[in-house]
């Protein structure tokens, strides 16, 4: 990884990066597409400015594949992080979704996952929210859990 990345962040937000790059790596082949990028940032509840978000990829995507490497999508996904703690944005993610885990299994399901997307933007469309949970729900099981698996 690149050494500067190191210094811009601190381990736990790249912990938090690298959990949600391999969530959307679901061929676990060390990539993500370039498309995917928005969604991630929209889940992290990241703001971005789409024309700019285009920008950096088109910059840190240096091979032109349309795919990023972890190291690439750090150094993107730095230049939108929000000063933040990340201990207390980590515990609020994992409080925030212990709400909808009403049965404390570990898990909830696509449904309520959705409502919870459309809460956080209410601009999303039925169609780029079936995207986005088609994405993150990989294996088609209708739940999804904290921990990505």
């Amino acid at each position: 990884m690149d050494p500067e990345i190191d210094e811009d962040l601190t381990p736990e937000q790249i912990a938090v990066l690298q959990k949600a790059f391999n969530s959307f790596d679901h061929q676990k082949c060390g990539s993500i597409s370039t498309d995917m990028v928005a969604d991630i940032l929209r889940l992290m509840g990241q703001p971005f400015d789409k024309k700019i978000l285009e920008e950096l990829i088109e910059e840190v995507d240096e091979d032109k594949s349309g795919r990023l490497e972890f190291g690439e999508f750090v150094q993107l996904a730095a230049k939108f992080i929000v000063e933040e703690d990340d201990e207390a944005l980590q515990k609020e993610l994992r409080e925030a979704f212990r709400l909808y885990d009403k049965q404390g299994n570990g898990y909830i399901p696509t449904s309520c996952l959705r409502e919870i997307l459309r809460e956080l933007d209410d601009q999303l469309t039925n169609e780029e929210l079936d995207i986005m949970i088609e994405e993150i729900d990989s294996d088609g099981s209708g739940t999804v859990d904290f921990d990505g698996k």
